[in-house]
């Protein structure tokens, strides 16, 4: 949906809300009818009563269907992320936010230059991650988070933090290229409160094939000029290994070589796999930005995806390119 219709459809809706507020009580409208059927012909009342039934029916069903149209925001394509550092190093920006439904994994990055910090919140409910606990535990190199035993490995420009936020939630620091990692990463995760955030992109998935569920979205760029939105789909069995990508952006794939198809209602291209490379599928959108589908899947299945993404006018991107709080 364009802007301009989400604009019209809300102004459609307060409309029928307004009506509906200023509508006349029902047992008047029954006498005003009855008074003036005494005064009428019949086949005039019967008129009149046609006439209400097709006013009443047309929007009720006016109503019903801008009440009922299915959501296009499914809530794994709107992840929430739980937590956030409350001090990093001077120059670094946030870049890039992971989330999804169940025990897909928290994901959010900041960066200056060659150095990253990421934050990572896994579920204690993933077999990998269940036994946390008992691993820190066995160490003799421990270190404390909020009061808590925490695992700290790493030397020089790298190190990870790793602790349980509670029960249900690990979380792990992450600290690349910068000087004496392991201070950064101690004071970073000593900062790390509940500060739920949002990834909110601008793709939303249609129909997938068979077999397959939405498995996370992501949000990535170093300013809102340079955003861009993957989503990605896997075997609710083996959740952890995605098959299927849908991202959009900016910048069109560059391939070697590539079969112009129609996707979309125009022109698009297929990209055949290659050894390490999945099949794609590309076309670019009315803004002028790039949608891609890449996963080991035939051309039709890849096409098919393509025309059910749902494009959302109001991504959230400002938050792309600015540090911490």
């Amino acid at each position: 949906m364009t802007r301009s219709e989400h604009d019209t459809e809300t102004l459609i809706r307060d409309s029928l809300e307004r009506l509906a507020t200023r509508a006349p009580d029902g047992h008047a409208v029954r006498d005003a009818l009855a008074r003036a059927g005494r005064k009428q012909r019949p086949s005039t009342r019967l008129a009149l009563v046609a006439a209400a039934v097709v006013v009443v029916v047309v929007g009720a069903v006016s109503g019903m269907q801008l009440l009922t149209r299915p959501d296009p925001a499914p809530a794994a394509s709107r992840p929430v992320l739980g937590y956030g550092p409350e001090w990093l190093p001077d120059g670094f920006t946030e870049q890039y936010r992971e989330g999804g439904p169940g025990i897909t994994p928290q994901v959010r990055q900041w960066v200056a230059g060659p150095a990253k910090v990421t934050l990572t919140a896994y579920s204690t409910a993933d077999p990998e991650w269940s036994q946390t606990a008992l691993k820190i535990a066995s160490l003799k190199d421990q270190a404390l988070v909020h009061g808590r035993v925490a695992m700290l490995t790493g030397a020089g420009g790298t190190a990870e933090l790793t602790w349980l936020a509670d029960d249900r939630h690990v979380l792990v620091v992450q600290v690349l290229e910068v000087p004496d990692a392991r201070a950064t990463a101690q004071r970073v995760a000593d900062s790390v409160a509940a500060d739920p955030v949002g990834v909110h992109g601008e793709l939303r998935l249609g129909p997938l094939p068979p077999g397959l569920a939405e498995r996370s979205t992501a949000v990535r760029g170093s300013g809102p000029g340079t955003a861009g939105t993957e989503l990605t789909a896997a075997d609710p069995a083996r959740p952890a290994v995605p098959l299927l990508r849908v991202a959009a952006g900016p910048n069109p794939p560059t391939p070697d070589k590539a079969v112009s198809v129609t996707v979309r209602g125009g022109e698009g291209f297929f990209v055949a796999p290659a050894p390490g490379r999945d099949a794609m599928v590309f076309v670019r959108l009315p803004s002028g930005r790039w949608l891609r589908v890449s996963g080991a899947r035939p051309q039709a299945e890849l096409i098919a995806v393509a025309n059910g993404v749902q494009l959302d006018p109001a991504p959230d991107y400002r938050w792309l390119g600015r540090a911490t709080s």
